[in-house]
């Protein structure tokens, strides 16, 4: 995976408040463009149609998977989408897990109980309360600290856990049944279940507890586009036709370029349309990295962003990342590496006899392993047009690296 180095921590103010001028009372604004972390308020742009769609579903009971490549907005359109149901609907309660560091399904057993509880209700002793209503099989050992809300855990005794799963997957069903509010759980990085040891029947478990669920819709997202796309749509899948299938888009370069003019203007500062425009069509419309190179441009800017603004920055996004883009190539192979190359250079025939000799891909059998590798590890994406590099950023440091292209193309 190609990761962004250097990312500039959310909140900070950008040039710094000297002592004395704090002193004074003088505050400086604070970059509007956000990357690095989920947007969902003025730093949020356009997925309308999307947020619709998701919040309709959401709040209607239709279980819905959203897929697309990493830093494309997934997890912001869920963050705005759930927090605009809080406001509207008191009657649903939103859980969200993220199941990153999740390791095993005895674990997920925990943490999914845990924070269905606790999105149950603000009150401790509710929580509790639950735990003695709803559990009849297994006793979780319960632990919290002074402040219960950040320190509340619950632990389960892994023999009788095996034995009794259905009291924790269908504890949330059970308690908005009793409480008459109904649940929407989010959970990120669902991919990761699949790495779970004997996930193959947790998944057939899952399936089978939540598919019946009349008070819980589940939203489930994550980062691996090609592992969540074959649990969803593959027919031999338990969680196949699970639900509402999303697969997001980018955001389109006119919506960007009205949000970079008006995110200038509301923050004192300026930046023509068409200067505008250089910045989404250099990220290629990639949602992180817009506003990724709007925030450098937004720092560099006194009063009016110029194209020269926009070009340095976009010089340091790439310096910024280029450390690890380096350790990217470190880890795969000669002939990954020179797949990569051919894919520079707009070839489509890579089988050919001319093209495999060309730059050396080896076998027939050898460029289409690598090029399902590259599309599984989301450095490549393959459509109906051509093969493409899906990070804009790698792809203007490749061309740099190994071909001595400019960054910029007139």
């Amino acid at each position: 995976m190609i990761i962004p180095f250097g990312i500039i921590p959310i909140g900070i103010i950008p040039f710094g408040i000297m002592e004395n001028e704090a002193e004074k009372g003088v505050i400086m604004q604070i970059s509007p463009f956000i990357y690095g972390s989920t947007v969902s308020d003025k730093s949020f742009t356009d997925r309308e149609k999307d947020s619709k769609k998701l919040y309709e579903n959401l709040i209607n009971g239709i279980n819905t998977t959203l897929i697309s490549p990493r830093r494309w907005g997934k997890s912001s359109l869920v963050e705005k989408v759930t927090n605009d149901i809080r406001s509207n609907h008191k009657d649903i309660k939103i859980v969200m897990i993220d199941l990153f560091s999740v390791s095993g399904e005895e674990e997920f057993m925990e943490v999914f109980a845990r924070e269905a509880l606790k999105a149950s209700s603000s009150k401790w002793q509710d929580w509790v309360k639950s735990v003695k209503d709803f559990f009849k099989h297994i006793v979780p050992k319960i632990s919290m600290g002074s402040d219960p809300a950040n320190d509340f855990s619950l632990s389960f005794d892994w023999v009788e856990l095996k034995t009794h799963k259905d009291e924790i997957l269908d504890l949330p069903e059970k308690i908005s049944a009793s409480k008459n509010f109904k649940f929407v759980i989010c959970l990120d990085e669902f991919q990761n279940l699949a790495t779970y040891q004997g996930y193959e029947e947790f998944e057939k478990k899952l399936r089978s507890k939540w598919q019946k669920h009349k008070n819980v819709t589940y939203c489930l997202y994550g980062s691996k586009r090609h592992m969540l796309t074959e649990i969803f749509s593959k027919p031999s899948k338990p969680f196949y036709r699970f639900g509402d299938i999303m697969l997001l888009q980018k955001i389109a370069r006119e919506d960007w370029i009205n949000f970079i003019v008006e995110s200038f203007k509301r923050t004192g500062k300026n930046i023509s349309g068409e200067n505008a425009e250089l910045i989404p069509k250099y990220m290629k419309d990639h949602s992180w990295y817009v506003q990724q190179l709007a925030h450098y441009t937004w720092v560099k800017t006194e009063k009016i962003a110029s194209e020269k603004e926009i070009t340095e920055s976009l010089y340091e996004v790439i310096n910024a990342n280029s450390p690890l883009f380096q350790k990217e190539i470190e880890t795969i192979s000669v002939t990954q590496l020179n797949l990569l190359k051919a894919i520079c250079k707009s070839e489509i025939q890579f089988t050919s006899g001319d093209t495999m000799q060309k730059y050396r891909l080896g076998t027939p059998r050898n460029v289409l392993k690598n090029k399902a590798i590259l599309i599984n590890n989301d450095m490549i994406n393959e459509n109906q047009i051509k093969i493409e590099f899906l990070d804009p950023v790698f792809e203007l440091w490749f061309r740099k690296q190994f071909f001595n292209e400019e960054y910029i193309r007139r």
